[in-house]
């Protein structure tokens, strides 16, 4: 028993340092960014201090209205293919976003073309890292940050130019 209890010491921080921690995510630019209408947005998701250097990651972009519930919009799975959902796997707002891989498991960039009044609201990139353990797969950390997108109004310098 004593044994047991001494291994058991001994891979506990090993094991909960593997498991438990988060991973540093961060968008920018933020925490608040203004955009006209029509305007072409672009975030990036910068993700750091990964648990497995083998693990991947799959990266979700999701939209809130502020005081409202979090909607899923585009998803990179961890095989590099995107998926829209919601209003946005309509061919016209699939159009609008595109999501890549700027630099591998460090960098993700989501644009948002054209924009509309209906586009102001928070942008939340949630990250979580994945890896094979034991032949399923197994998330080891998740992390999460955001920014709002607002002031997109009407340009009248725009109007005046037709």
């Amino acid at each position: 028993w004593e044994k047991a209890a001494v291994s058991m010491t001994f891979l506990l921080p090993f094991f909960s340092a593997e498991v438990c921690g988060a991973l540093n995510v961060t968008v920018s630019p933020g925490p608040v960014v203004d955009y006209l209408e029509g305007d072409n947005a672009t975030l990036y998701c910068h993700v750091s201090q990964k648990r497995r250097r083998d693990s991947l990651l799959a990266v979700r972009w999701l939209f809130a209205l502020p005081g409202s519930q979090e909607t899923l919009m585009i998803k990179m799975t961890k095989l590099r293919v995107v998926q829209y959902y919601g209003n946005y796997s309509r061919s016209a707002n699939r159009r609008r976003l595109r999501l890549l891989e700027e630099r591998r498991g460090a960098l993700y960039r989501l644009s948002v073309l054209t924009l509309r009044p209906a586009d102001q609201g928070h942008y939340i990139c949630k990250v979580q890292e994945i890896s094979r353990h034991r032949n399923k797969w197994t998330a080891w950390s998740n992390g999460s940050s955001a920014t709002e997108m607002r002031g997109i109004k009407v340009s009248y310098e725009k109007i005046f130019q037709y």
